[in-house]
């Protein structure tokens, strides 16, 4: 039986629900009188939630690691950390961002009266295993493009490695898939669902969700904005045609460690940091490989015979 949540309740008091039957996901949320304004309600509290905690957590974690090191100077620690120098920097950001998954959760729950089981996917819940099997082919398929671009030459020569580079691949290895499935639970998790269901429509969903996630990202050429746009329309799609978040959760997590990793023998992970522009022809590249992974997701999905509404 569908459940219909309290209008614009801030902690909903009532047991959490199930959407109706044979809805798509990004339309999970039951509909109701008042559900724009929830949505419009629970967006505004995600986004103040993302200003205020997300910073805060990631000072506090920065401060563990400030204590783990002996202590010293904290000026000096901050400037290496915030710079990248320090594998501490990268990771308490990671740490950080992974607060989006409670906050997610949080949200679906208390403002929307929906079980959270629902926003990994309409089975509902993760499936491990096509989750482990995107990361799979997101590894094969956009590192594939990116030897493609190196035996062009349009990749900086690979290196010895920077100082100190396997403590760095180690912990950016243990946090980056927090970080990643933290941002696609909120961008293209909550954020998808409840423009999508808000508006009835999956596309707005998709489009409005890539939007803010390119947008989050700062200060970016038109080349940089187009490449994470693409991701977010790409990484949303998956939503909609295989039924939840796995693949996109895959493509994010693959992409993220990679970067650091190619950097790590190449450039450093600190000009990494400072990267707010590309080329057109690198964007091209990415959207390349993303699009590649996408249509080998579904693909996948599709053989898998996944879920894409809920039963």
């Amino acid at each position: 039986m569908s459940h219909q949540p309290t209008p614009l309740a801030l902690f909903h008091r009532g047991e959490p629900g199930d959407p109706p039957t044979e809805v798509p996901y990004p339309r999970v949320i039951p509909k109701s009188p008042y559900l724009g304004m929830t949505v419009v309600f629970g967006v505004m509290l995600g986004f103040a939630a993302y200003a205020v905690l997300i910073p805060l957590a990631n000072q506090a974690f920065l401060g563990i690691g400030f204590l783990l090191r002996g202590g010293g100077d904290w000026q000096a620690y901050f400037a290496d950390a915030a710079a990248y120098r320090l594998p501490d920097g990268p990771v308490a950001g990671h740490l950080a961002l992974a607060l989006l998954i409670p906050i997610s959760l949080l949200l679906t729950r208390h403002v929307h009266g929906l079980r959270p089981h629902w926003l990994p996917s309409v089975q509902p819940g993760m499936r491990w295993r096509y989750l482990l099997m995107t990361v799979v082919v997101a590894a094969v398929l956009l590192n594939a493009v990116v030897w493609a671009q190196w035996a062009l030459g349009e990749m900086p020569a690979f290196n010895d490695g920077q100082p100190g580079w396997a403590s760095f691949l180690l912990l950016i290895a243990l946090s980056s898939p927090l970080q990643a499935a933290a941002e696609e639970f909120f961008f293209r998790g909550y954020l998808l669902q409840a423009i999508g269901s808000a508006t009835g429509r999956a596309w707005v969903g998709v489009v409005g969700s890539a939007l803010l996630f390119a947008l989050m990202h700062g200060l970016q050429n038109p080349a940089l904005f187009a490449h994470r746009l693409v991701f977010g329309l790409v990484a949303g799609a998956l939503v909609v045609v295989t039924g939840g978040l796995e693949a996109a959760i895959g493509a994010h997590i693959v992409n993220n460690i990679s970067s650091y990793a190619y950097a790590l023998f190449s450039v450093t992970v600190e000009e990494l940091r400072k990267v707010s522009g590309i080329s057109w022809a690198e964007a091209g590249w990415n959207i390349l490989a993303f699009v590649l992974f996408g249509l080998a997701a579904w693909w996948l999905a599709r053989r898998l015979n996944l879920a894409t509404t809920a039963p």
